[in-house]
C-alpha cells in the first residue's frame, strides 16, 4: 500500500483550468481555494482513493463534489450519462443526507439553467436520497429514473445490492464518499458498510474510488485502511490522506461557576452556571449548548425558559427522542438564524449545515479532545471565523477532565478511534446477502470478506461456524422456528440462497442499530412502579438500588421487558439513572489526566509557590480563575490526606493508588484511583469483583467512574486484594472478563441484539412486525439452548461485543501486562475509616441522582470537612505558598 500523504497544492488557476466551462463559470464565484480544495480536487478527478481530515465549515465537502460533478457533466455533454447511479454518498445521520441533496441541486440548477445545455438537450444531473423513510413511491420512481448521485445510509446500501433491478443500476458506481467517517467506523454500522463496499466493488468489477470525510479523526491511517480495504493479494488498496486539520483558529476556555465547588450549594452553584451561559447567549447571535444526557438537555432548555434568557421561539431542544419534524424545523431555523440558543446532547455535533453559530457551550465534560473540537467546531462555520468553545464544569473531576482536555487540544492531540473488528453477526447478515447475489465458492467469499478492513484476519473456521449456523446446521435450534436461511455443501465447499422468502427477511431485518425500547418496573407482588430504558436495566445486578419516581427501589431479577424490584426505603442508590446516557471518558484523554496529576503534585511537593501554580494551570488549560483556584484547592486537600497517612507516593499514569476505606456502615471499600476511562475500568472492576466473589464467597458491589471504581464488600472481613491483583495476568485477562459476565442481564440483553442482527431472531416476518418483548422471550429460550455448544457464533459474537466494543479489553490487558512488567504499580494503602478527596466524587456517584442533588451537596461537604479538620488536628501542616 501507498499510504501517501498530499503535498503539492494546486493553485485555484490550476483547478479552474479543468473544470468543464460551465462549472468553471459557476465555481469562479469563489475567490480562492480552501486547504482541503488545494489538496484534494485534482487528486480526486486523477481518481485516487482519498481521506479528506479538515474542520466544519472548510469547503471539504465541495471538494469532492466539485470532482465529481466535472466529470458527470462531461459524460453528460458527450452523450454517455446513462439512467445510473455514478456516485453513491454515505452519511451516519439521515438529517445530513438531506442537507447534502440541497446544497447540491443548488449548483447542478444553476449550471444547467444554462441556456447552451438546455438548447443541446444535456442530460441533467439527478442527486437523490435513499434511506429507511423514502416511500415506496419515490423508490419506483428512482428505480424509473435512477439518481446520478444517490445520498443514503449505510445500511440502505446492502439492500439495494439485492434489489434485482435497482442493482443492475449500481453496477456502473465509480465513487464512493463517505462522510463523518470518524462516527462511521467507529461503530458496528461502519462494520456493516466495509463489507457493503466490498460488495459493491466486486458487483463494479473493482471500478470504485473511495473518499471519506472527517473533521475530527486519529489516527489518521489507520481509518485511511480502513476506507480503502485490501487488495486480494492481502496488500493494503492506495490512498491519498490530506490532513488539513489545524487550519481553523479556536479559541477554547474552561469557566467555573464557582470557585469552591464543595461547600457551595448546589442551588447557587446551577443558578451562577445558568447566569454564565445567559451572558454568552447575549454576547452572540447563536449559540449551541451540548449537555451529556438528554435528560440534561430537556432540563437545561427549562431553566432558561425559566430565566427568560431569550424569547421562547429563540431557544429550543434538539435531541433523538424528538420527530423528524421538530429536528427538522429547528435545524432550517438554526440555519436561517433564527434561534439565539439550542441545547443538544449529541445529535447536532455532526456536519448538519446549521449557518452561522458563533459560540458552543458545553456543560460538563464532553469526555474527549476529538469529541471537544467536533462540538466546538460547530461554531464559527468558516475557515476565517473563530470556533469558540466554553467548557463548564460543575464538579472537580469534571473540572480536571476539561482543564485537561483543552491543554491536549491546543498540543493538537486527539484520542484513538476505536475500530470493530470480526464481529460474526454482521458477517451472518451479509453472507445471507451475498448468499441473495449468487451461489458462491467458499474461498472466493471468504477472499472478498478479508478485503475488509475489520475482517482481514478473520479465520477461516470463523466463517465457517457462521455458515454452518445459517445453513440450519444445528438441528435443536428448528424449533424454535429458527431455520437455514442458506444452503451450504461442505463437501463441494459452495453455499447459497435456500427458499424464496429469503430477500424479502433480508431486505426487512437488515441494520445494526438495535431497537430502543422501555422496560416495565414491577414490585414482585405485581404493583406497577414505572419505565426504565433497557440500555439501563442491562447494566443492573440483583442487589443495585435506583431511584424511580423519586423512591429508591432494589433490583431482583428481569424477565423479558419486565424488571422486578422491591421498595428499598432508606437505602442510597448505588446507580443513577442517567449513568447509561454518558459518553465514556476515551482512554488517551484519561491517560493525559495522569500525567497532569503528576506534574501538578511534583510542583507542590518542590513547593513551588502557590501563583505560579496557578499560572501554570491557566496558561496550560485556559482555565478561569475560580477554576484555577479549585483545581488547587483540591490537588492540596489530596496532598495534604497522603501526608496525613505517611503515603510518599502521588497519583499519576503509572501510579494506582488504592485505598482501604471501611464505611461506617462497616463495608470494606477498596477504591481503585485508576484514571483509565470508564470502559477499561468496568473491564478490570468486573474481573477484581468476580475473584473476589470467588475466593471469598462475598458479594461485591461495584462502583464504576471515569476516574476509577470502588469495590465494596459487606461485612467486614479481613480481605488480602493484593492476592487478588496478583491472580490477573495479561494471559488470564481475557478469559476472566467472560466468566465474569457471564450469567447477567448485561449478556442477555446483548445476545438479543447479536441475535437479531444474525437474524436468528427477526424483527420482521411477512410484513408482520415481531414485539421487541416477543423477540427478548425468544432470546432468553435461544440463548439457554446455545450456551454448551462449542463456538456458537451468535454467543461469541455477544461476548466479543461486551468486551471489546462496550468495554475496552485490549487495554485493561495493557494495564495490567504494564503492571506486571512494572511499567506501572497498584500502591495499596493502609486501611482507614475515612475516604480521601480524590474519592468523594467516586463514592457519591451513586447518589447523584437529580432528586438527591441537595443530599449529595451534603454528604460531599460533610466528608470533604471531616478529611481538613484531622488533618489540621495533626501535625502535618502544609506550608502555605
Amino acid at each position: 500500500m501507498v499510504l501517501e500523504y498530499a503535498k503539492r497544492k494546486y493553485t485555484m488557476d490550476e483547478v479552474l483550468s479543468v473544470l468543464e466551462p460551465e462549472l468553471r463559470q459557476w465555481f469562479s464565484r469563489f475567490k480562492k481555494l480552501t486547504p482541503p480544495q488545494e489538496y484534494s480536487i485534482i487528486p480526486i478527478m486523477e481518481e485516487k482513493n482519498t481521506l479528506i481530515a479538515s474542520p466544519t465549515g472548510s469547503g471539504k465537502t465541495f471538494a469532492v463534489f466539485l470532482s465529481i460533478i466535472n466529470e458527470l457533466l462531461k459524460m453528460s455533454k458527450m452523450g454517455q450519462l446513462e439512467d445510473k447511479v455514478y456516485c453513491v454518498y454515505v452519511s451516519p445521520l439521515k438529517a445530513l443526507d438531506y442537507d447534502i441533496e440541497k446544497n447540491l441541486k443548488q449548483p447542478l440548477d444553476e449550471i444547467f439553467q444554462k441556456e447552451e445545455l438546455r438548447e443541446k438537450g444535456f442530460t441533467e444531473i439527478r442527486v437523490g436520497v435513499r434511506t429507511g423513510d423514502t416511500t415506496q413511491i419515490e423508490r419506483s420512481r428512482m428505480l424509473r429514473r435512477p439518481p446520478h448521485i444517490l445520498v443514503t445510509t449505510p445500511e440502505s446500501i446492502a439492500i439495494l445490492l439485492v434489489a434485482p433491478k435497482f442493482r443492475e443500476k449500481m453496477k456502473s458506481v465509480k465513487w464512493v464518499v463517505v462522510d463523518e467517517i470518524h462516527e462511521v467506523c467507529s461503530s458496528k454500522r461502519g462494520v456493516h458498510l466495509s463489507l457493503s463496499l466490498e460488495r459493491l466493488q466486486h458487483l463494479t468489477s473493482g471500478n470504485l474510488v473511495r473518499i471519506g470525510l472527517s473533521a475530527t479523526i486519529h489516527p489518521i491511517e489507520e481509518v485511511a485502511k480502513y476506507l480503502v480495504g485490501y487488495n486480494d493479494d492481502g496488500t493494503e488498496r492506495d490512498c491519498l490522506i490530506v490532513d488539513t486539520r489545524f487550519v481553523k483558529p479556536i479559541e477554547l476556555k474552561v469557566i467555573c461557576p464557582v470557585s469552591d465547588l464543595v461547600h457551595t450549594s448546589a442551588e447557587e452553584t446551577t443558578a451562577k452556571m445558568y447566569k454564565l451561559i445567559k451572558n454568552i447567549v447575549k454576547r452572540h447571535k447563536t449559540t449551541l449548548i451540548f449537555t451529556n444526557t438528554r435528560s440534561g438537555t430537556e432540563r437545561v432548555v427549562f431553566q432558561l425558559s425559566k430565566l427568560k434568557v431569550v424569547d421562547g421561539d429563540e431557544l429550543a431542544a434538539h435531541h433523538g427522542s424528538l420527530s423528524r419534524e421538530i429536528r427538522r424545523d429547528i435545524e432550517d431555523r438554526l440555519k436561517h438564524g433564527l434561534m439565539k440558543a439550542v441545547v443538544t446532547s449529541t445529535s447536532l455535533e455532526l456536519g448538519i449545515d446549521v449557518g452561522s453559530i458563533e459560540a458552543v457551550v458545553q456543560i460538563g465534560s464532553p469526555k474527549s479532545v476529538s469529541k471537544c473540537l467536533q462540538r466546538v467546531g460547530r461554531s464559527g462555520h468558516s475557515l476565517e471565523k473563530l470556533s469558540k468553545g466554553y467548557l463548564i464544569p460543575l464538579e472537580r473531576d469534571d473540572l480536571v477532565e476539561d482543564a485537561v482536555i483543552v491543554s491536549e487540544a491546543k498540543k493538537g492531540a486527539l484520542d484513538r478511534v476505536h475500530i470493530p473488528k470480526n464481529c460474526l453477526d454482521v458477517l451472518a447478515q451479509h453472507v445471507v446477502g451475498m448468499a441473495i447475489e449468487q451461489r458462491w465458492k467458499v474461498d472466493e467469499a471468504y477472499k472478498l470478506i478479508r478485503r475488509s478492513y475489520n475482517y482481514h484476519n478473520l479465520p477461516l473456521n470463523m466463517l465457517k461456524n457462521v455458515l454452518r449456523y445459517l445453513s440450519g446446521g444445528y438441528q435443536q435450534l428448528e424449533g424454535h422456528r429458527v431455520y437455514g436461511k442458506i444452503w451450504y455443501d461442505e463437501n463441494e465447499n459452495t453455499f447459497g440462497r435456500r427458499g424464496a422468502l429469503v430477500r424479502v427477511i433480508y431486505s426487512t431485518n437488515i441494520g445494526t442499530i438495535p431497537e430502543n425500547v422501555h422496560v416495565k418496573v414491577l414490585t414482585l407482588n405485581n404493583r406497577w412502579v414505572g419505565m426504565i430504558e433497557e440500555e439501563f436495566l442491562e447494566r443492573l445486578a440483583p442487589g443495585d438500588i435506583f431511584l424511580l419516581g423519586g423512591r429508591p427501589y432494589e433490583f431482583k431479577y428481569a424477565k423479558g421487558l419486565t424488571a422486578y424490584v422491591s421498595p428499598a426505603e432508606g437505602e442510597k442508590p448505588t446507580v443513577p439513572t442517567w449513568f447509561s446516557e454518558m459518553l465514556p471518558l476515551s482512554f488517551d484523554t484519561a491517560e493525559a489526566i495522569g500525567r497532569f496529576r503528576e506534574n501538578l503534585f511534583k510542583m507542590i511537593r518542590e513547593n513551588v509557590p502557590k501563583k505560579e501554580i496557578l499560572k501554570f494551570i491557566r496558561r496550560e488549560t485556559s482555565s478561569n480563575p475560580k477554576a484555577c483556584e479549585s483545581i488547587y484547592n483540591y490537588f492540596i486537600a489530596q496532598e495534604e490526606f497522603l501526608k496525613y497517612l505517611n503515603v510518599d507516593v502521588r497519583h499519576s499514569d503509572k501510579n494506582i493508588i488504592v485505598e482501604n476505606y471501611v464505611d461506617p456502615e462497616n463495608r470494606q471499600n477498596f477504591i481503585f484511583h485508576a484514571v483509565f476511562g470508564r470502559r477499561v475500568n468496568e473491564a478490570l472492576s468486573r474481573i477484581y469483583a468476580y475473584l473476589i466473589m470467588k475466593n471469598a464467597k462475598r458479594s461485591v458491589s461495584v462502583t464504576v467512574t471515569d476516574s476509577g471504581f470502588i469495590l465494596t464488600v459487606p461485612g467486614y472481613i479481613p480481605l488480602d486484594i493484593k492476592r487478588v491483583l496478583e491472580m490477573v495476568s495479561k494471559e488470564n485477562a481475557r478469559r476472566l472478563l467472560i466468566e465474569a459476565i457471564k450469567n447477567t442481564e448485561l449478556v442477555r440483553r446483548r445476545f438479543r441484539h447479536c441475535a437479531t442482527r444474525s437474524l436468528m431472531i427477526l424483527r420482521n416476518y411477512k410484513g408482520h412486525e415481531i414485539t421487541v418483548n416477543r423477540q427478548q422471550i425468544s432470546s432468553q429460550t435461544l440463548m439457554s439452548l446455545v450456551e454448551d455448544l462449542a463456538e456458537f457464533p451468535v454467543l461469541s459474537e455477544t461476548y466479543r461485543e461486551i468486551i471489546e466494543d462496550l468495554m475496552d479489553v485490549e487495554n485493561a490487558t495493557k494495564v495490567v501486562e504494564d503492571i506486571e512488567n512494572g511499567v506501572r504499580r497498584y500502591i495499596i494503602l493502609k486501611q482507614y475509616d475515612l475516604p480521601s478527596p480524590f474519592s468523594h466524587d467516586m463514592l457519591l456517584t451513586g447518589y447523584s441522582d437529580i432528586v438527591l442533588m441537595e443530599d449529595k451537596k451534603a454528604l460531599l461537604k460533610s466528608l470533604y470537612d471531616e478529611v481538613i479538620s484531622r488533618v489540621k488536628a495533626s501535625d502535618i501542616v502544609l506550608t502555605e505558598n
